[in-house]
């Protein structure tokens, strides 16, 4: 007995349809390519991009700088063939500097590069007794020192690198975040006993707000330490309001506010 297997036949314009859609998918999938990926082999770069994130108001480097840095290593890519150009090469390059964050690279059709960077922010300078000198970022990490000159606040005396990540890192950012405090505190006093003085740009006087809390972990630290310095501004804020602006800016050489609800003023000799 001979068995014969059927096979439905499919409809010829079933079957023309299936091979259209097949070819339309695969077009599709080449032109996206195609589109997605410069034409390298007769392209040349004729433009370079560099953005960097707040060059105008903070941070350590500027687009001229990455472009001598880039020409130094022959990776500069302006005038070379789009396909020799290594944007991977190029971003590794970029985020190997102490004060770049992240660094991005990318070809276009029209033959140029862009490069985008973000940059570390320097929070605080670090010029420590023991001979340190160097920059906290907004991370709490230390950054080398510079030839950066903008206005920020600089922390001397007794200062650790772990005293500062841990303690002068999350006192410099109350002090930041305030816009007050901003302009008025000029520089951190770290004394032996690591208690904490502030002097202001106005006004002829000293302030001691005493050593700042820790506790178990550095994220609970942080909030303690924050709070602490809120409060004590806070007390001299109101000091300055009803106390100096009636007895003269220039009365006192020391303001104490170590304690709670007093302040103890050293007058001027």
């Amino acid at each position: 007995m001979k068995i014969v297997s059927k096979i439905k036949e499919i409809p010829w314009k079933k079957a023309l349809t299936i091979v259209l859609d097949v070819a339309l998918a695969a077009y599709i999938i080449v032109a996206v390519t195609a589109f997605n990926k410069p034409d390298e082999t007769a392209k040349i770069c004729t433009k370079v991009l560099i953005n960097i994130a707040d060059e105008s108001t903070n941070g350590f480097i500027k687009s001229g700088e990455i472009k001598k840095r880039l020409e130094a290593l022959k990776l500069y890519p302006l005038g070379k063939p789009m396909r020799y150009v290594d944007a991977r090469k190029i971003e590794e390059t970029l985020k190997s500097s102490p004060f770049v964050q992240t660094a991005e690279c990318f070809k276009t059709q029209a033959g140029h590069v862009n490069i985008i960077v973000t940059q570390r922010l320097p929070l605080v300078r670090i010029k420590a007794k023991n001979g340190d000198d160097y920059y906290l970022d907004d991370n709490a990490s230390i950054m080398p020192n510079s030839q950066y000159t903008s206005d920020l606040i600089i922390a001397t005396g007794s200062i650790s690198r772990s005293f500062a990540t841990t303690m002068i890192s999350p006192l410099s950012k109350t002090i930041m975040g305030n816009e007050l405090w901003k302009n008025q505190i000029e520089q951190i006093n770290v004394l032996d006993n690591h208690g904490i003085e502030l002097v202001p740009r106005v006004g002829d006087h000293v302030i001691y707000i005493g050593q700042l809390p820790t506790d178990k972990t550095k994220a609970s630290t942080e909030k303690k330490i924050a709070e602490y310095v809120v409060k004590k501004l806070n007390t001299l804020e109101k000091f300055y309001r009803h106390g100096l602006s009636q007895a003269g800016w220039n009365k006192y050489k020391y303001i104490n506010l170590e304690f709670d609800n007093q302040i103890i003023c050293k007058k001027k000799l």
